[in-house]
């Protein structure tokens, strides 16, 4: 004799399909029928779901002033083709408004401070959380132009002789004060050894060492004579490469 069968399962069982995941099953069989059958789909879904809920923040998580943005992950770096659709994104959640903003207002502080102040801050404040803002991303969280930005941290970065952790610094895309040139001073000219500088300048200890010692070995080319052209040749690296470490070379030793 068979098992006797649960009508209480058979009646209510299917209430359980009704779900999220199920529709997005159903779409994805309907949108790409050759993909597998019900287990992939589901697979799929459940996959797209996971990548919804880490990117997604409840309002519980935000409050007054706050703002979730997508940054790019600091990890995933450009590469040649590669375009934002292929890059990894991370979920950030930034401060649009402190009561620090307001009050350098009050204090009627002139507007390029006060937006320098809040970009340095977006900055750090997507960092931390493993992600980084472009310049682009600046200009529209601020109401601005992505020019304006760069010429409002570039000017920071020079004047306090530091990097904004930004897209365009870390990443090479776009405008701003070159890393390398930061970190030979920071070695040259102020003594400073390499954890320090990376710790300071954003980076791994590995890719400091990797800028002294490319500095060091055009160094070495133009002390023996070599031209810009020779020394590309020789270190199989670019002529463009070679004439910012030799104008980094140029301002180190035109001051003490």
């Amino acid at each position: 004799m068979g098992s006797t069968p649960d009508f209480i399962r058979k009646k209510y069982g299917p209430l359980k399909q009704k779900s999220l995941k199920t529709v997005v099953a159903q779409l994805i069989a309907k949108q790409f029928p050759r993909i597998g059958g019900p287990r992939i789909q589901d697979l799929c879904a459940q996959m797209i779901l996971e990548r919804i809920q880490g990117i997604v923040r409840s309002r519980d998580q935000l409050t007054h002033g706050q703002a979730l943005w997508l940054a790019i992950d600091r990890d995933d770096p450009p590469k040649l083709y590669k375009s934002l659709r292929d890059t990894r994104l991370v979920p950030v959640i930034l401060d649009l408004s402190t009561p620090d903003d307001i009050d350098r207002r009050i204090e009627r502080l002139h507007p390029h401070e006060r937006l320098t102040a809040k970009a340095v801050r977006l900055c750090q404040q997507a960092y931390d959380q493993g992600g980084l803002l472009s310049n682009c991303d600046l200009a529209e969280l601020l109401a601005l132009h992505d020019s304006d930005v760069a010429q409002l941290l570039t000017r920071y970065e020079r004047s306090h002789q530091c990097i904004v952790p930004r897209r365009a610094t870390l990443h090479d895309v776009g405008t701003g004060v070159t890393h390398k040139a930061l970190i030979c001073q920071k070695r040259y000219r102020q003594g400073k050894e390499s954890h320090v500088i990376a710790q300071e300048t954003y980076h791994s200890i590995d890719a400091v060492d990797r800028y002294l010692g490319q500095y060091e070995r055009v160094r070495y080319c133009r002390d023996n004579g070599m031209s810009p052209e020779q020394t590309a040749y020789t270190l199989d690296c670019s002529l463009g490469l070679v004439q910012q470490y030799l104008a980094i070379l140029t301002e180190l030793e035109a001051t003490p």
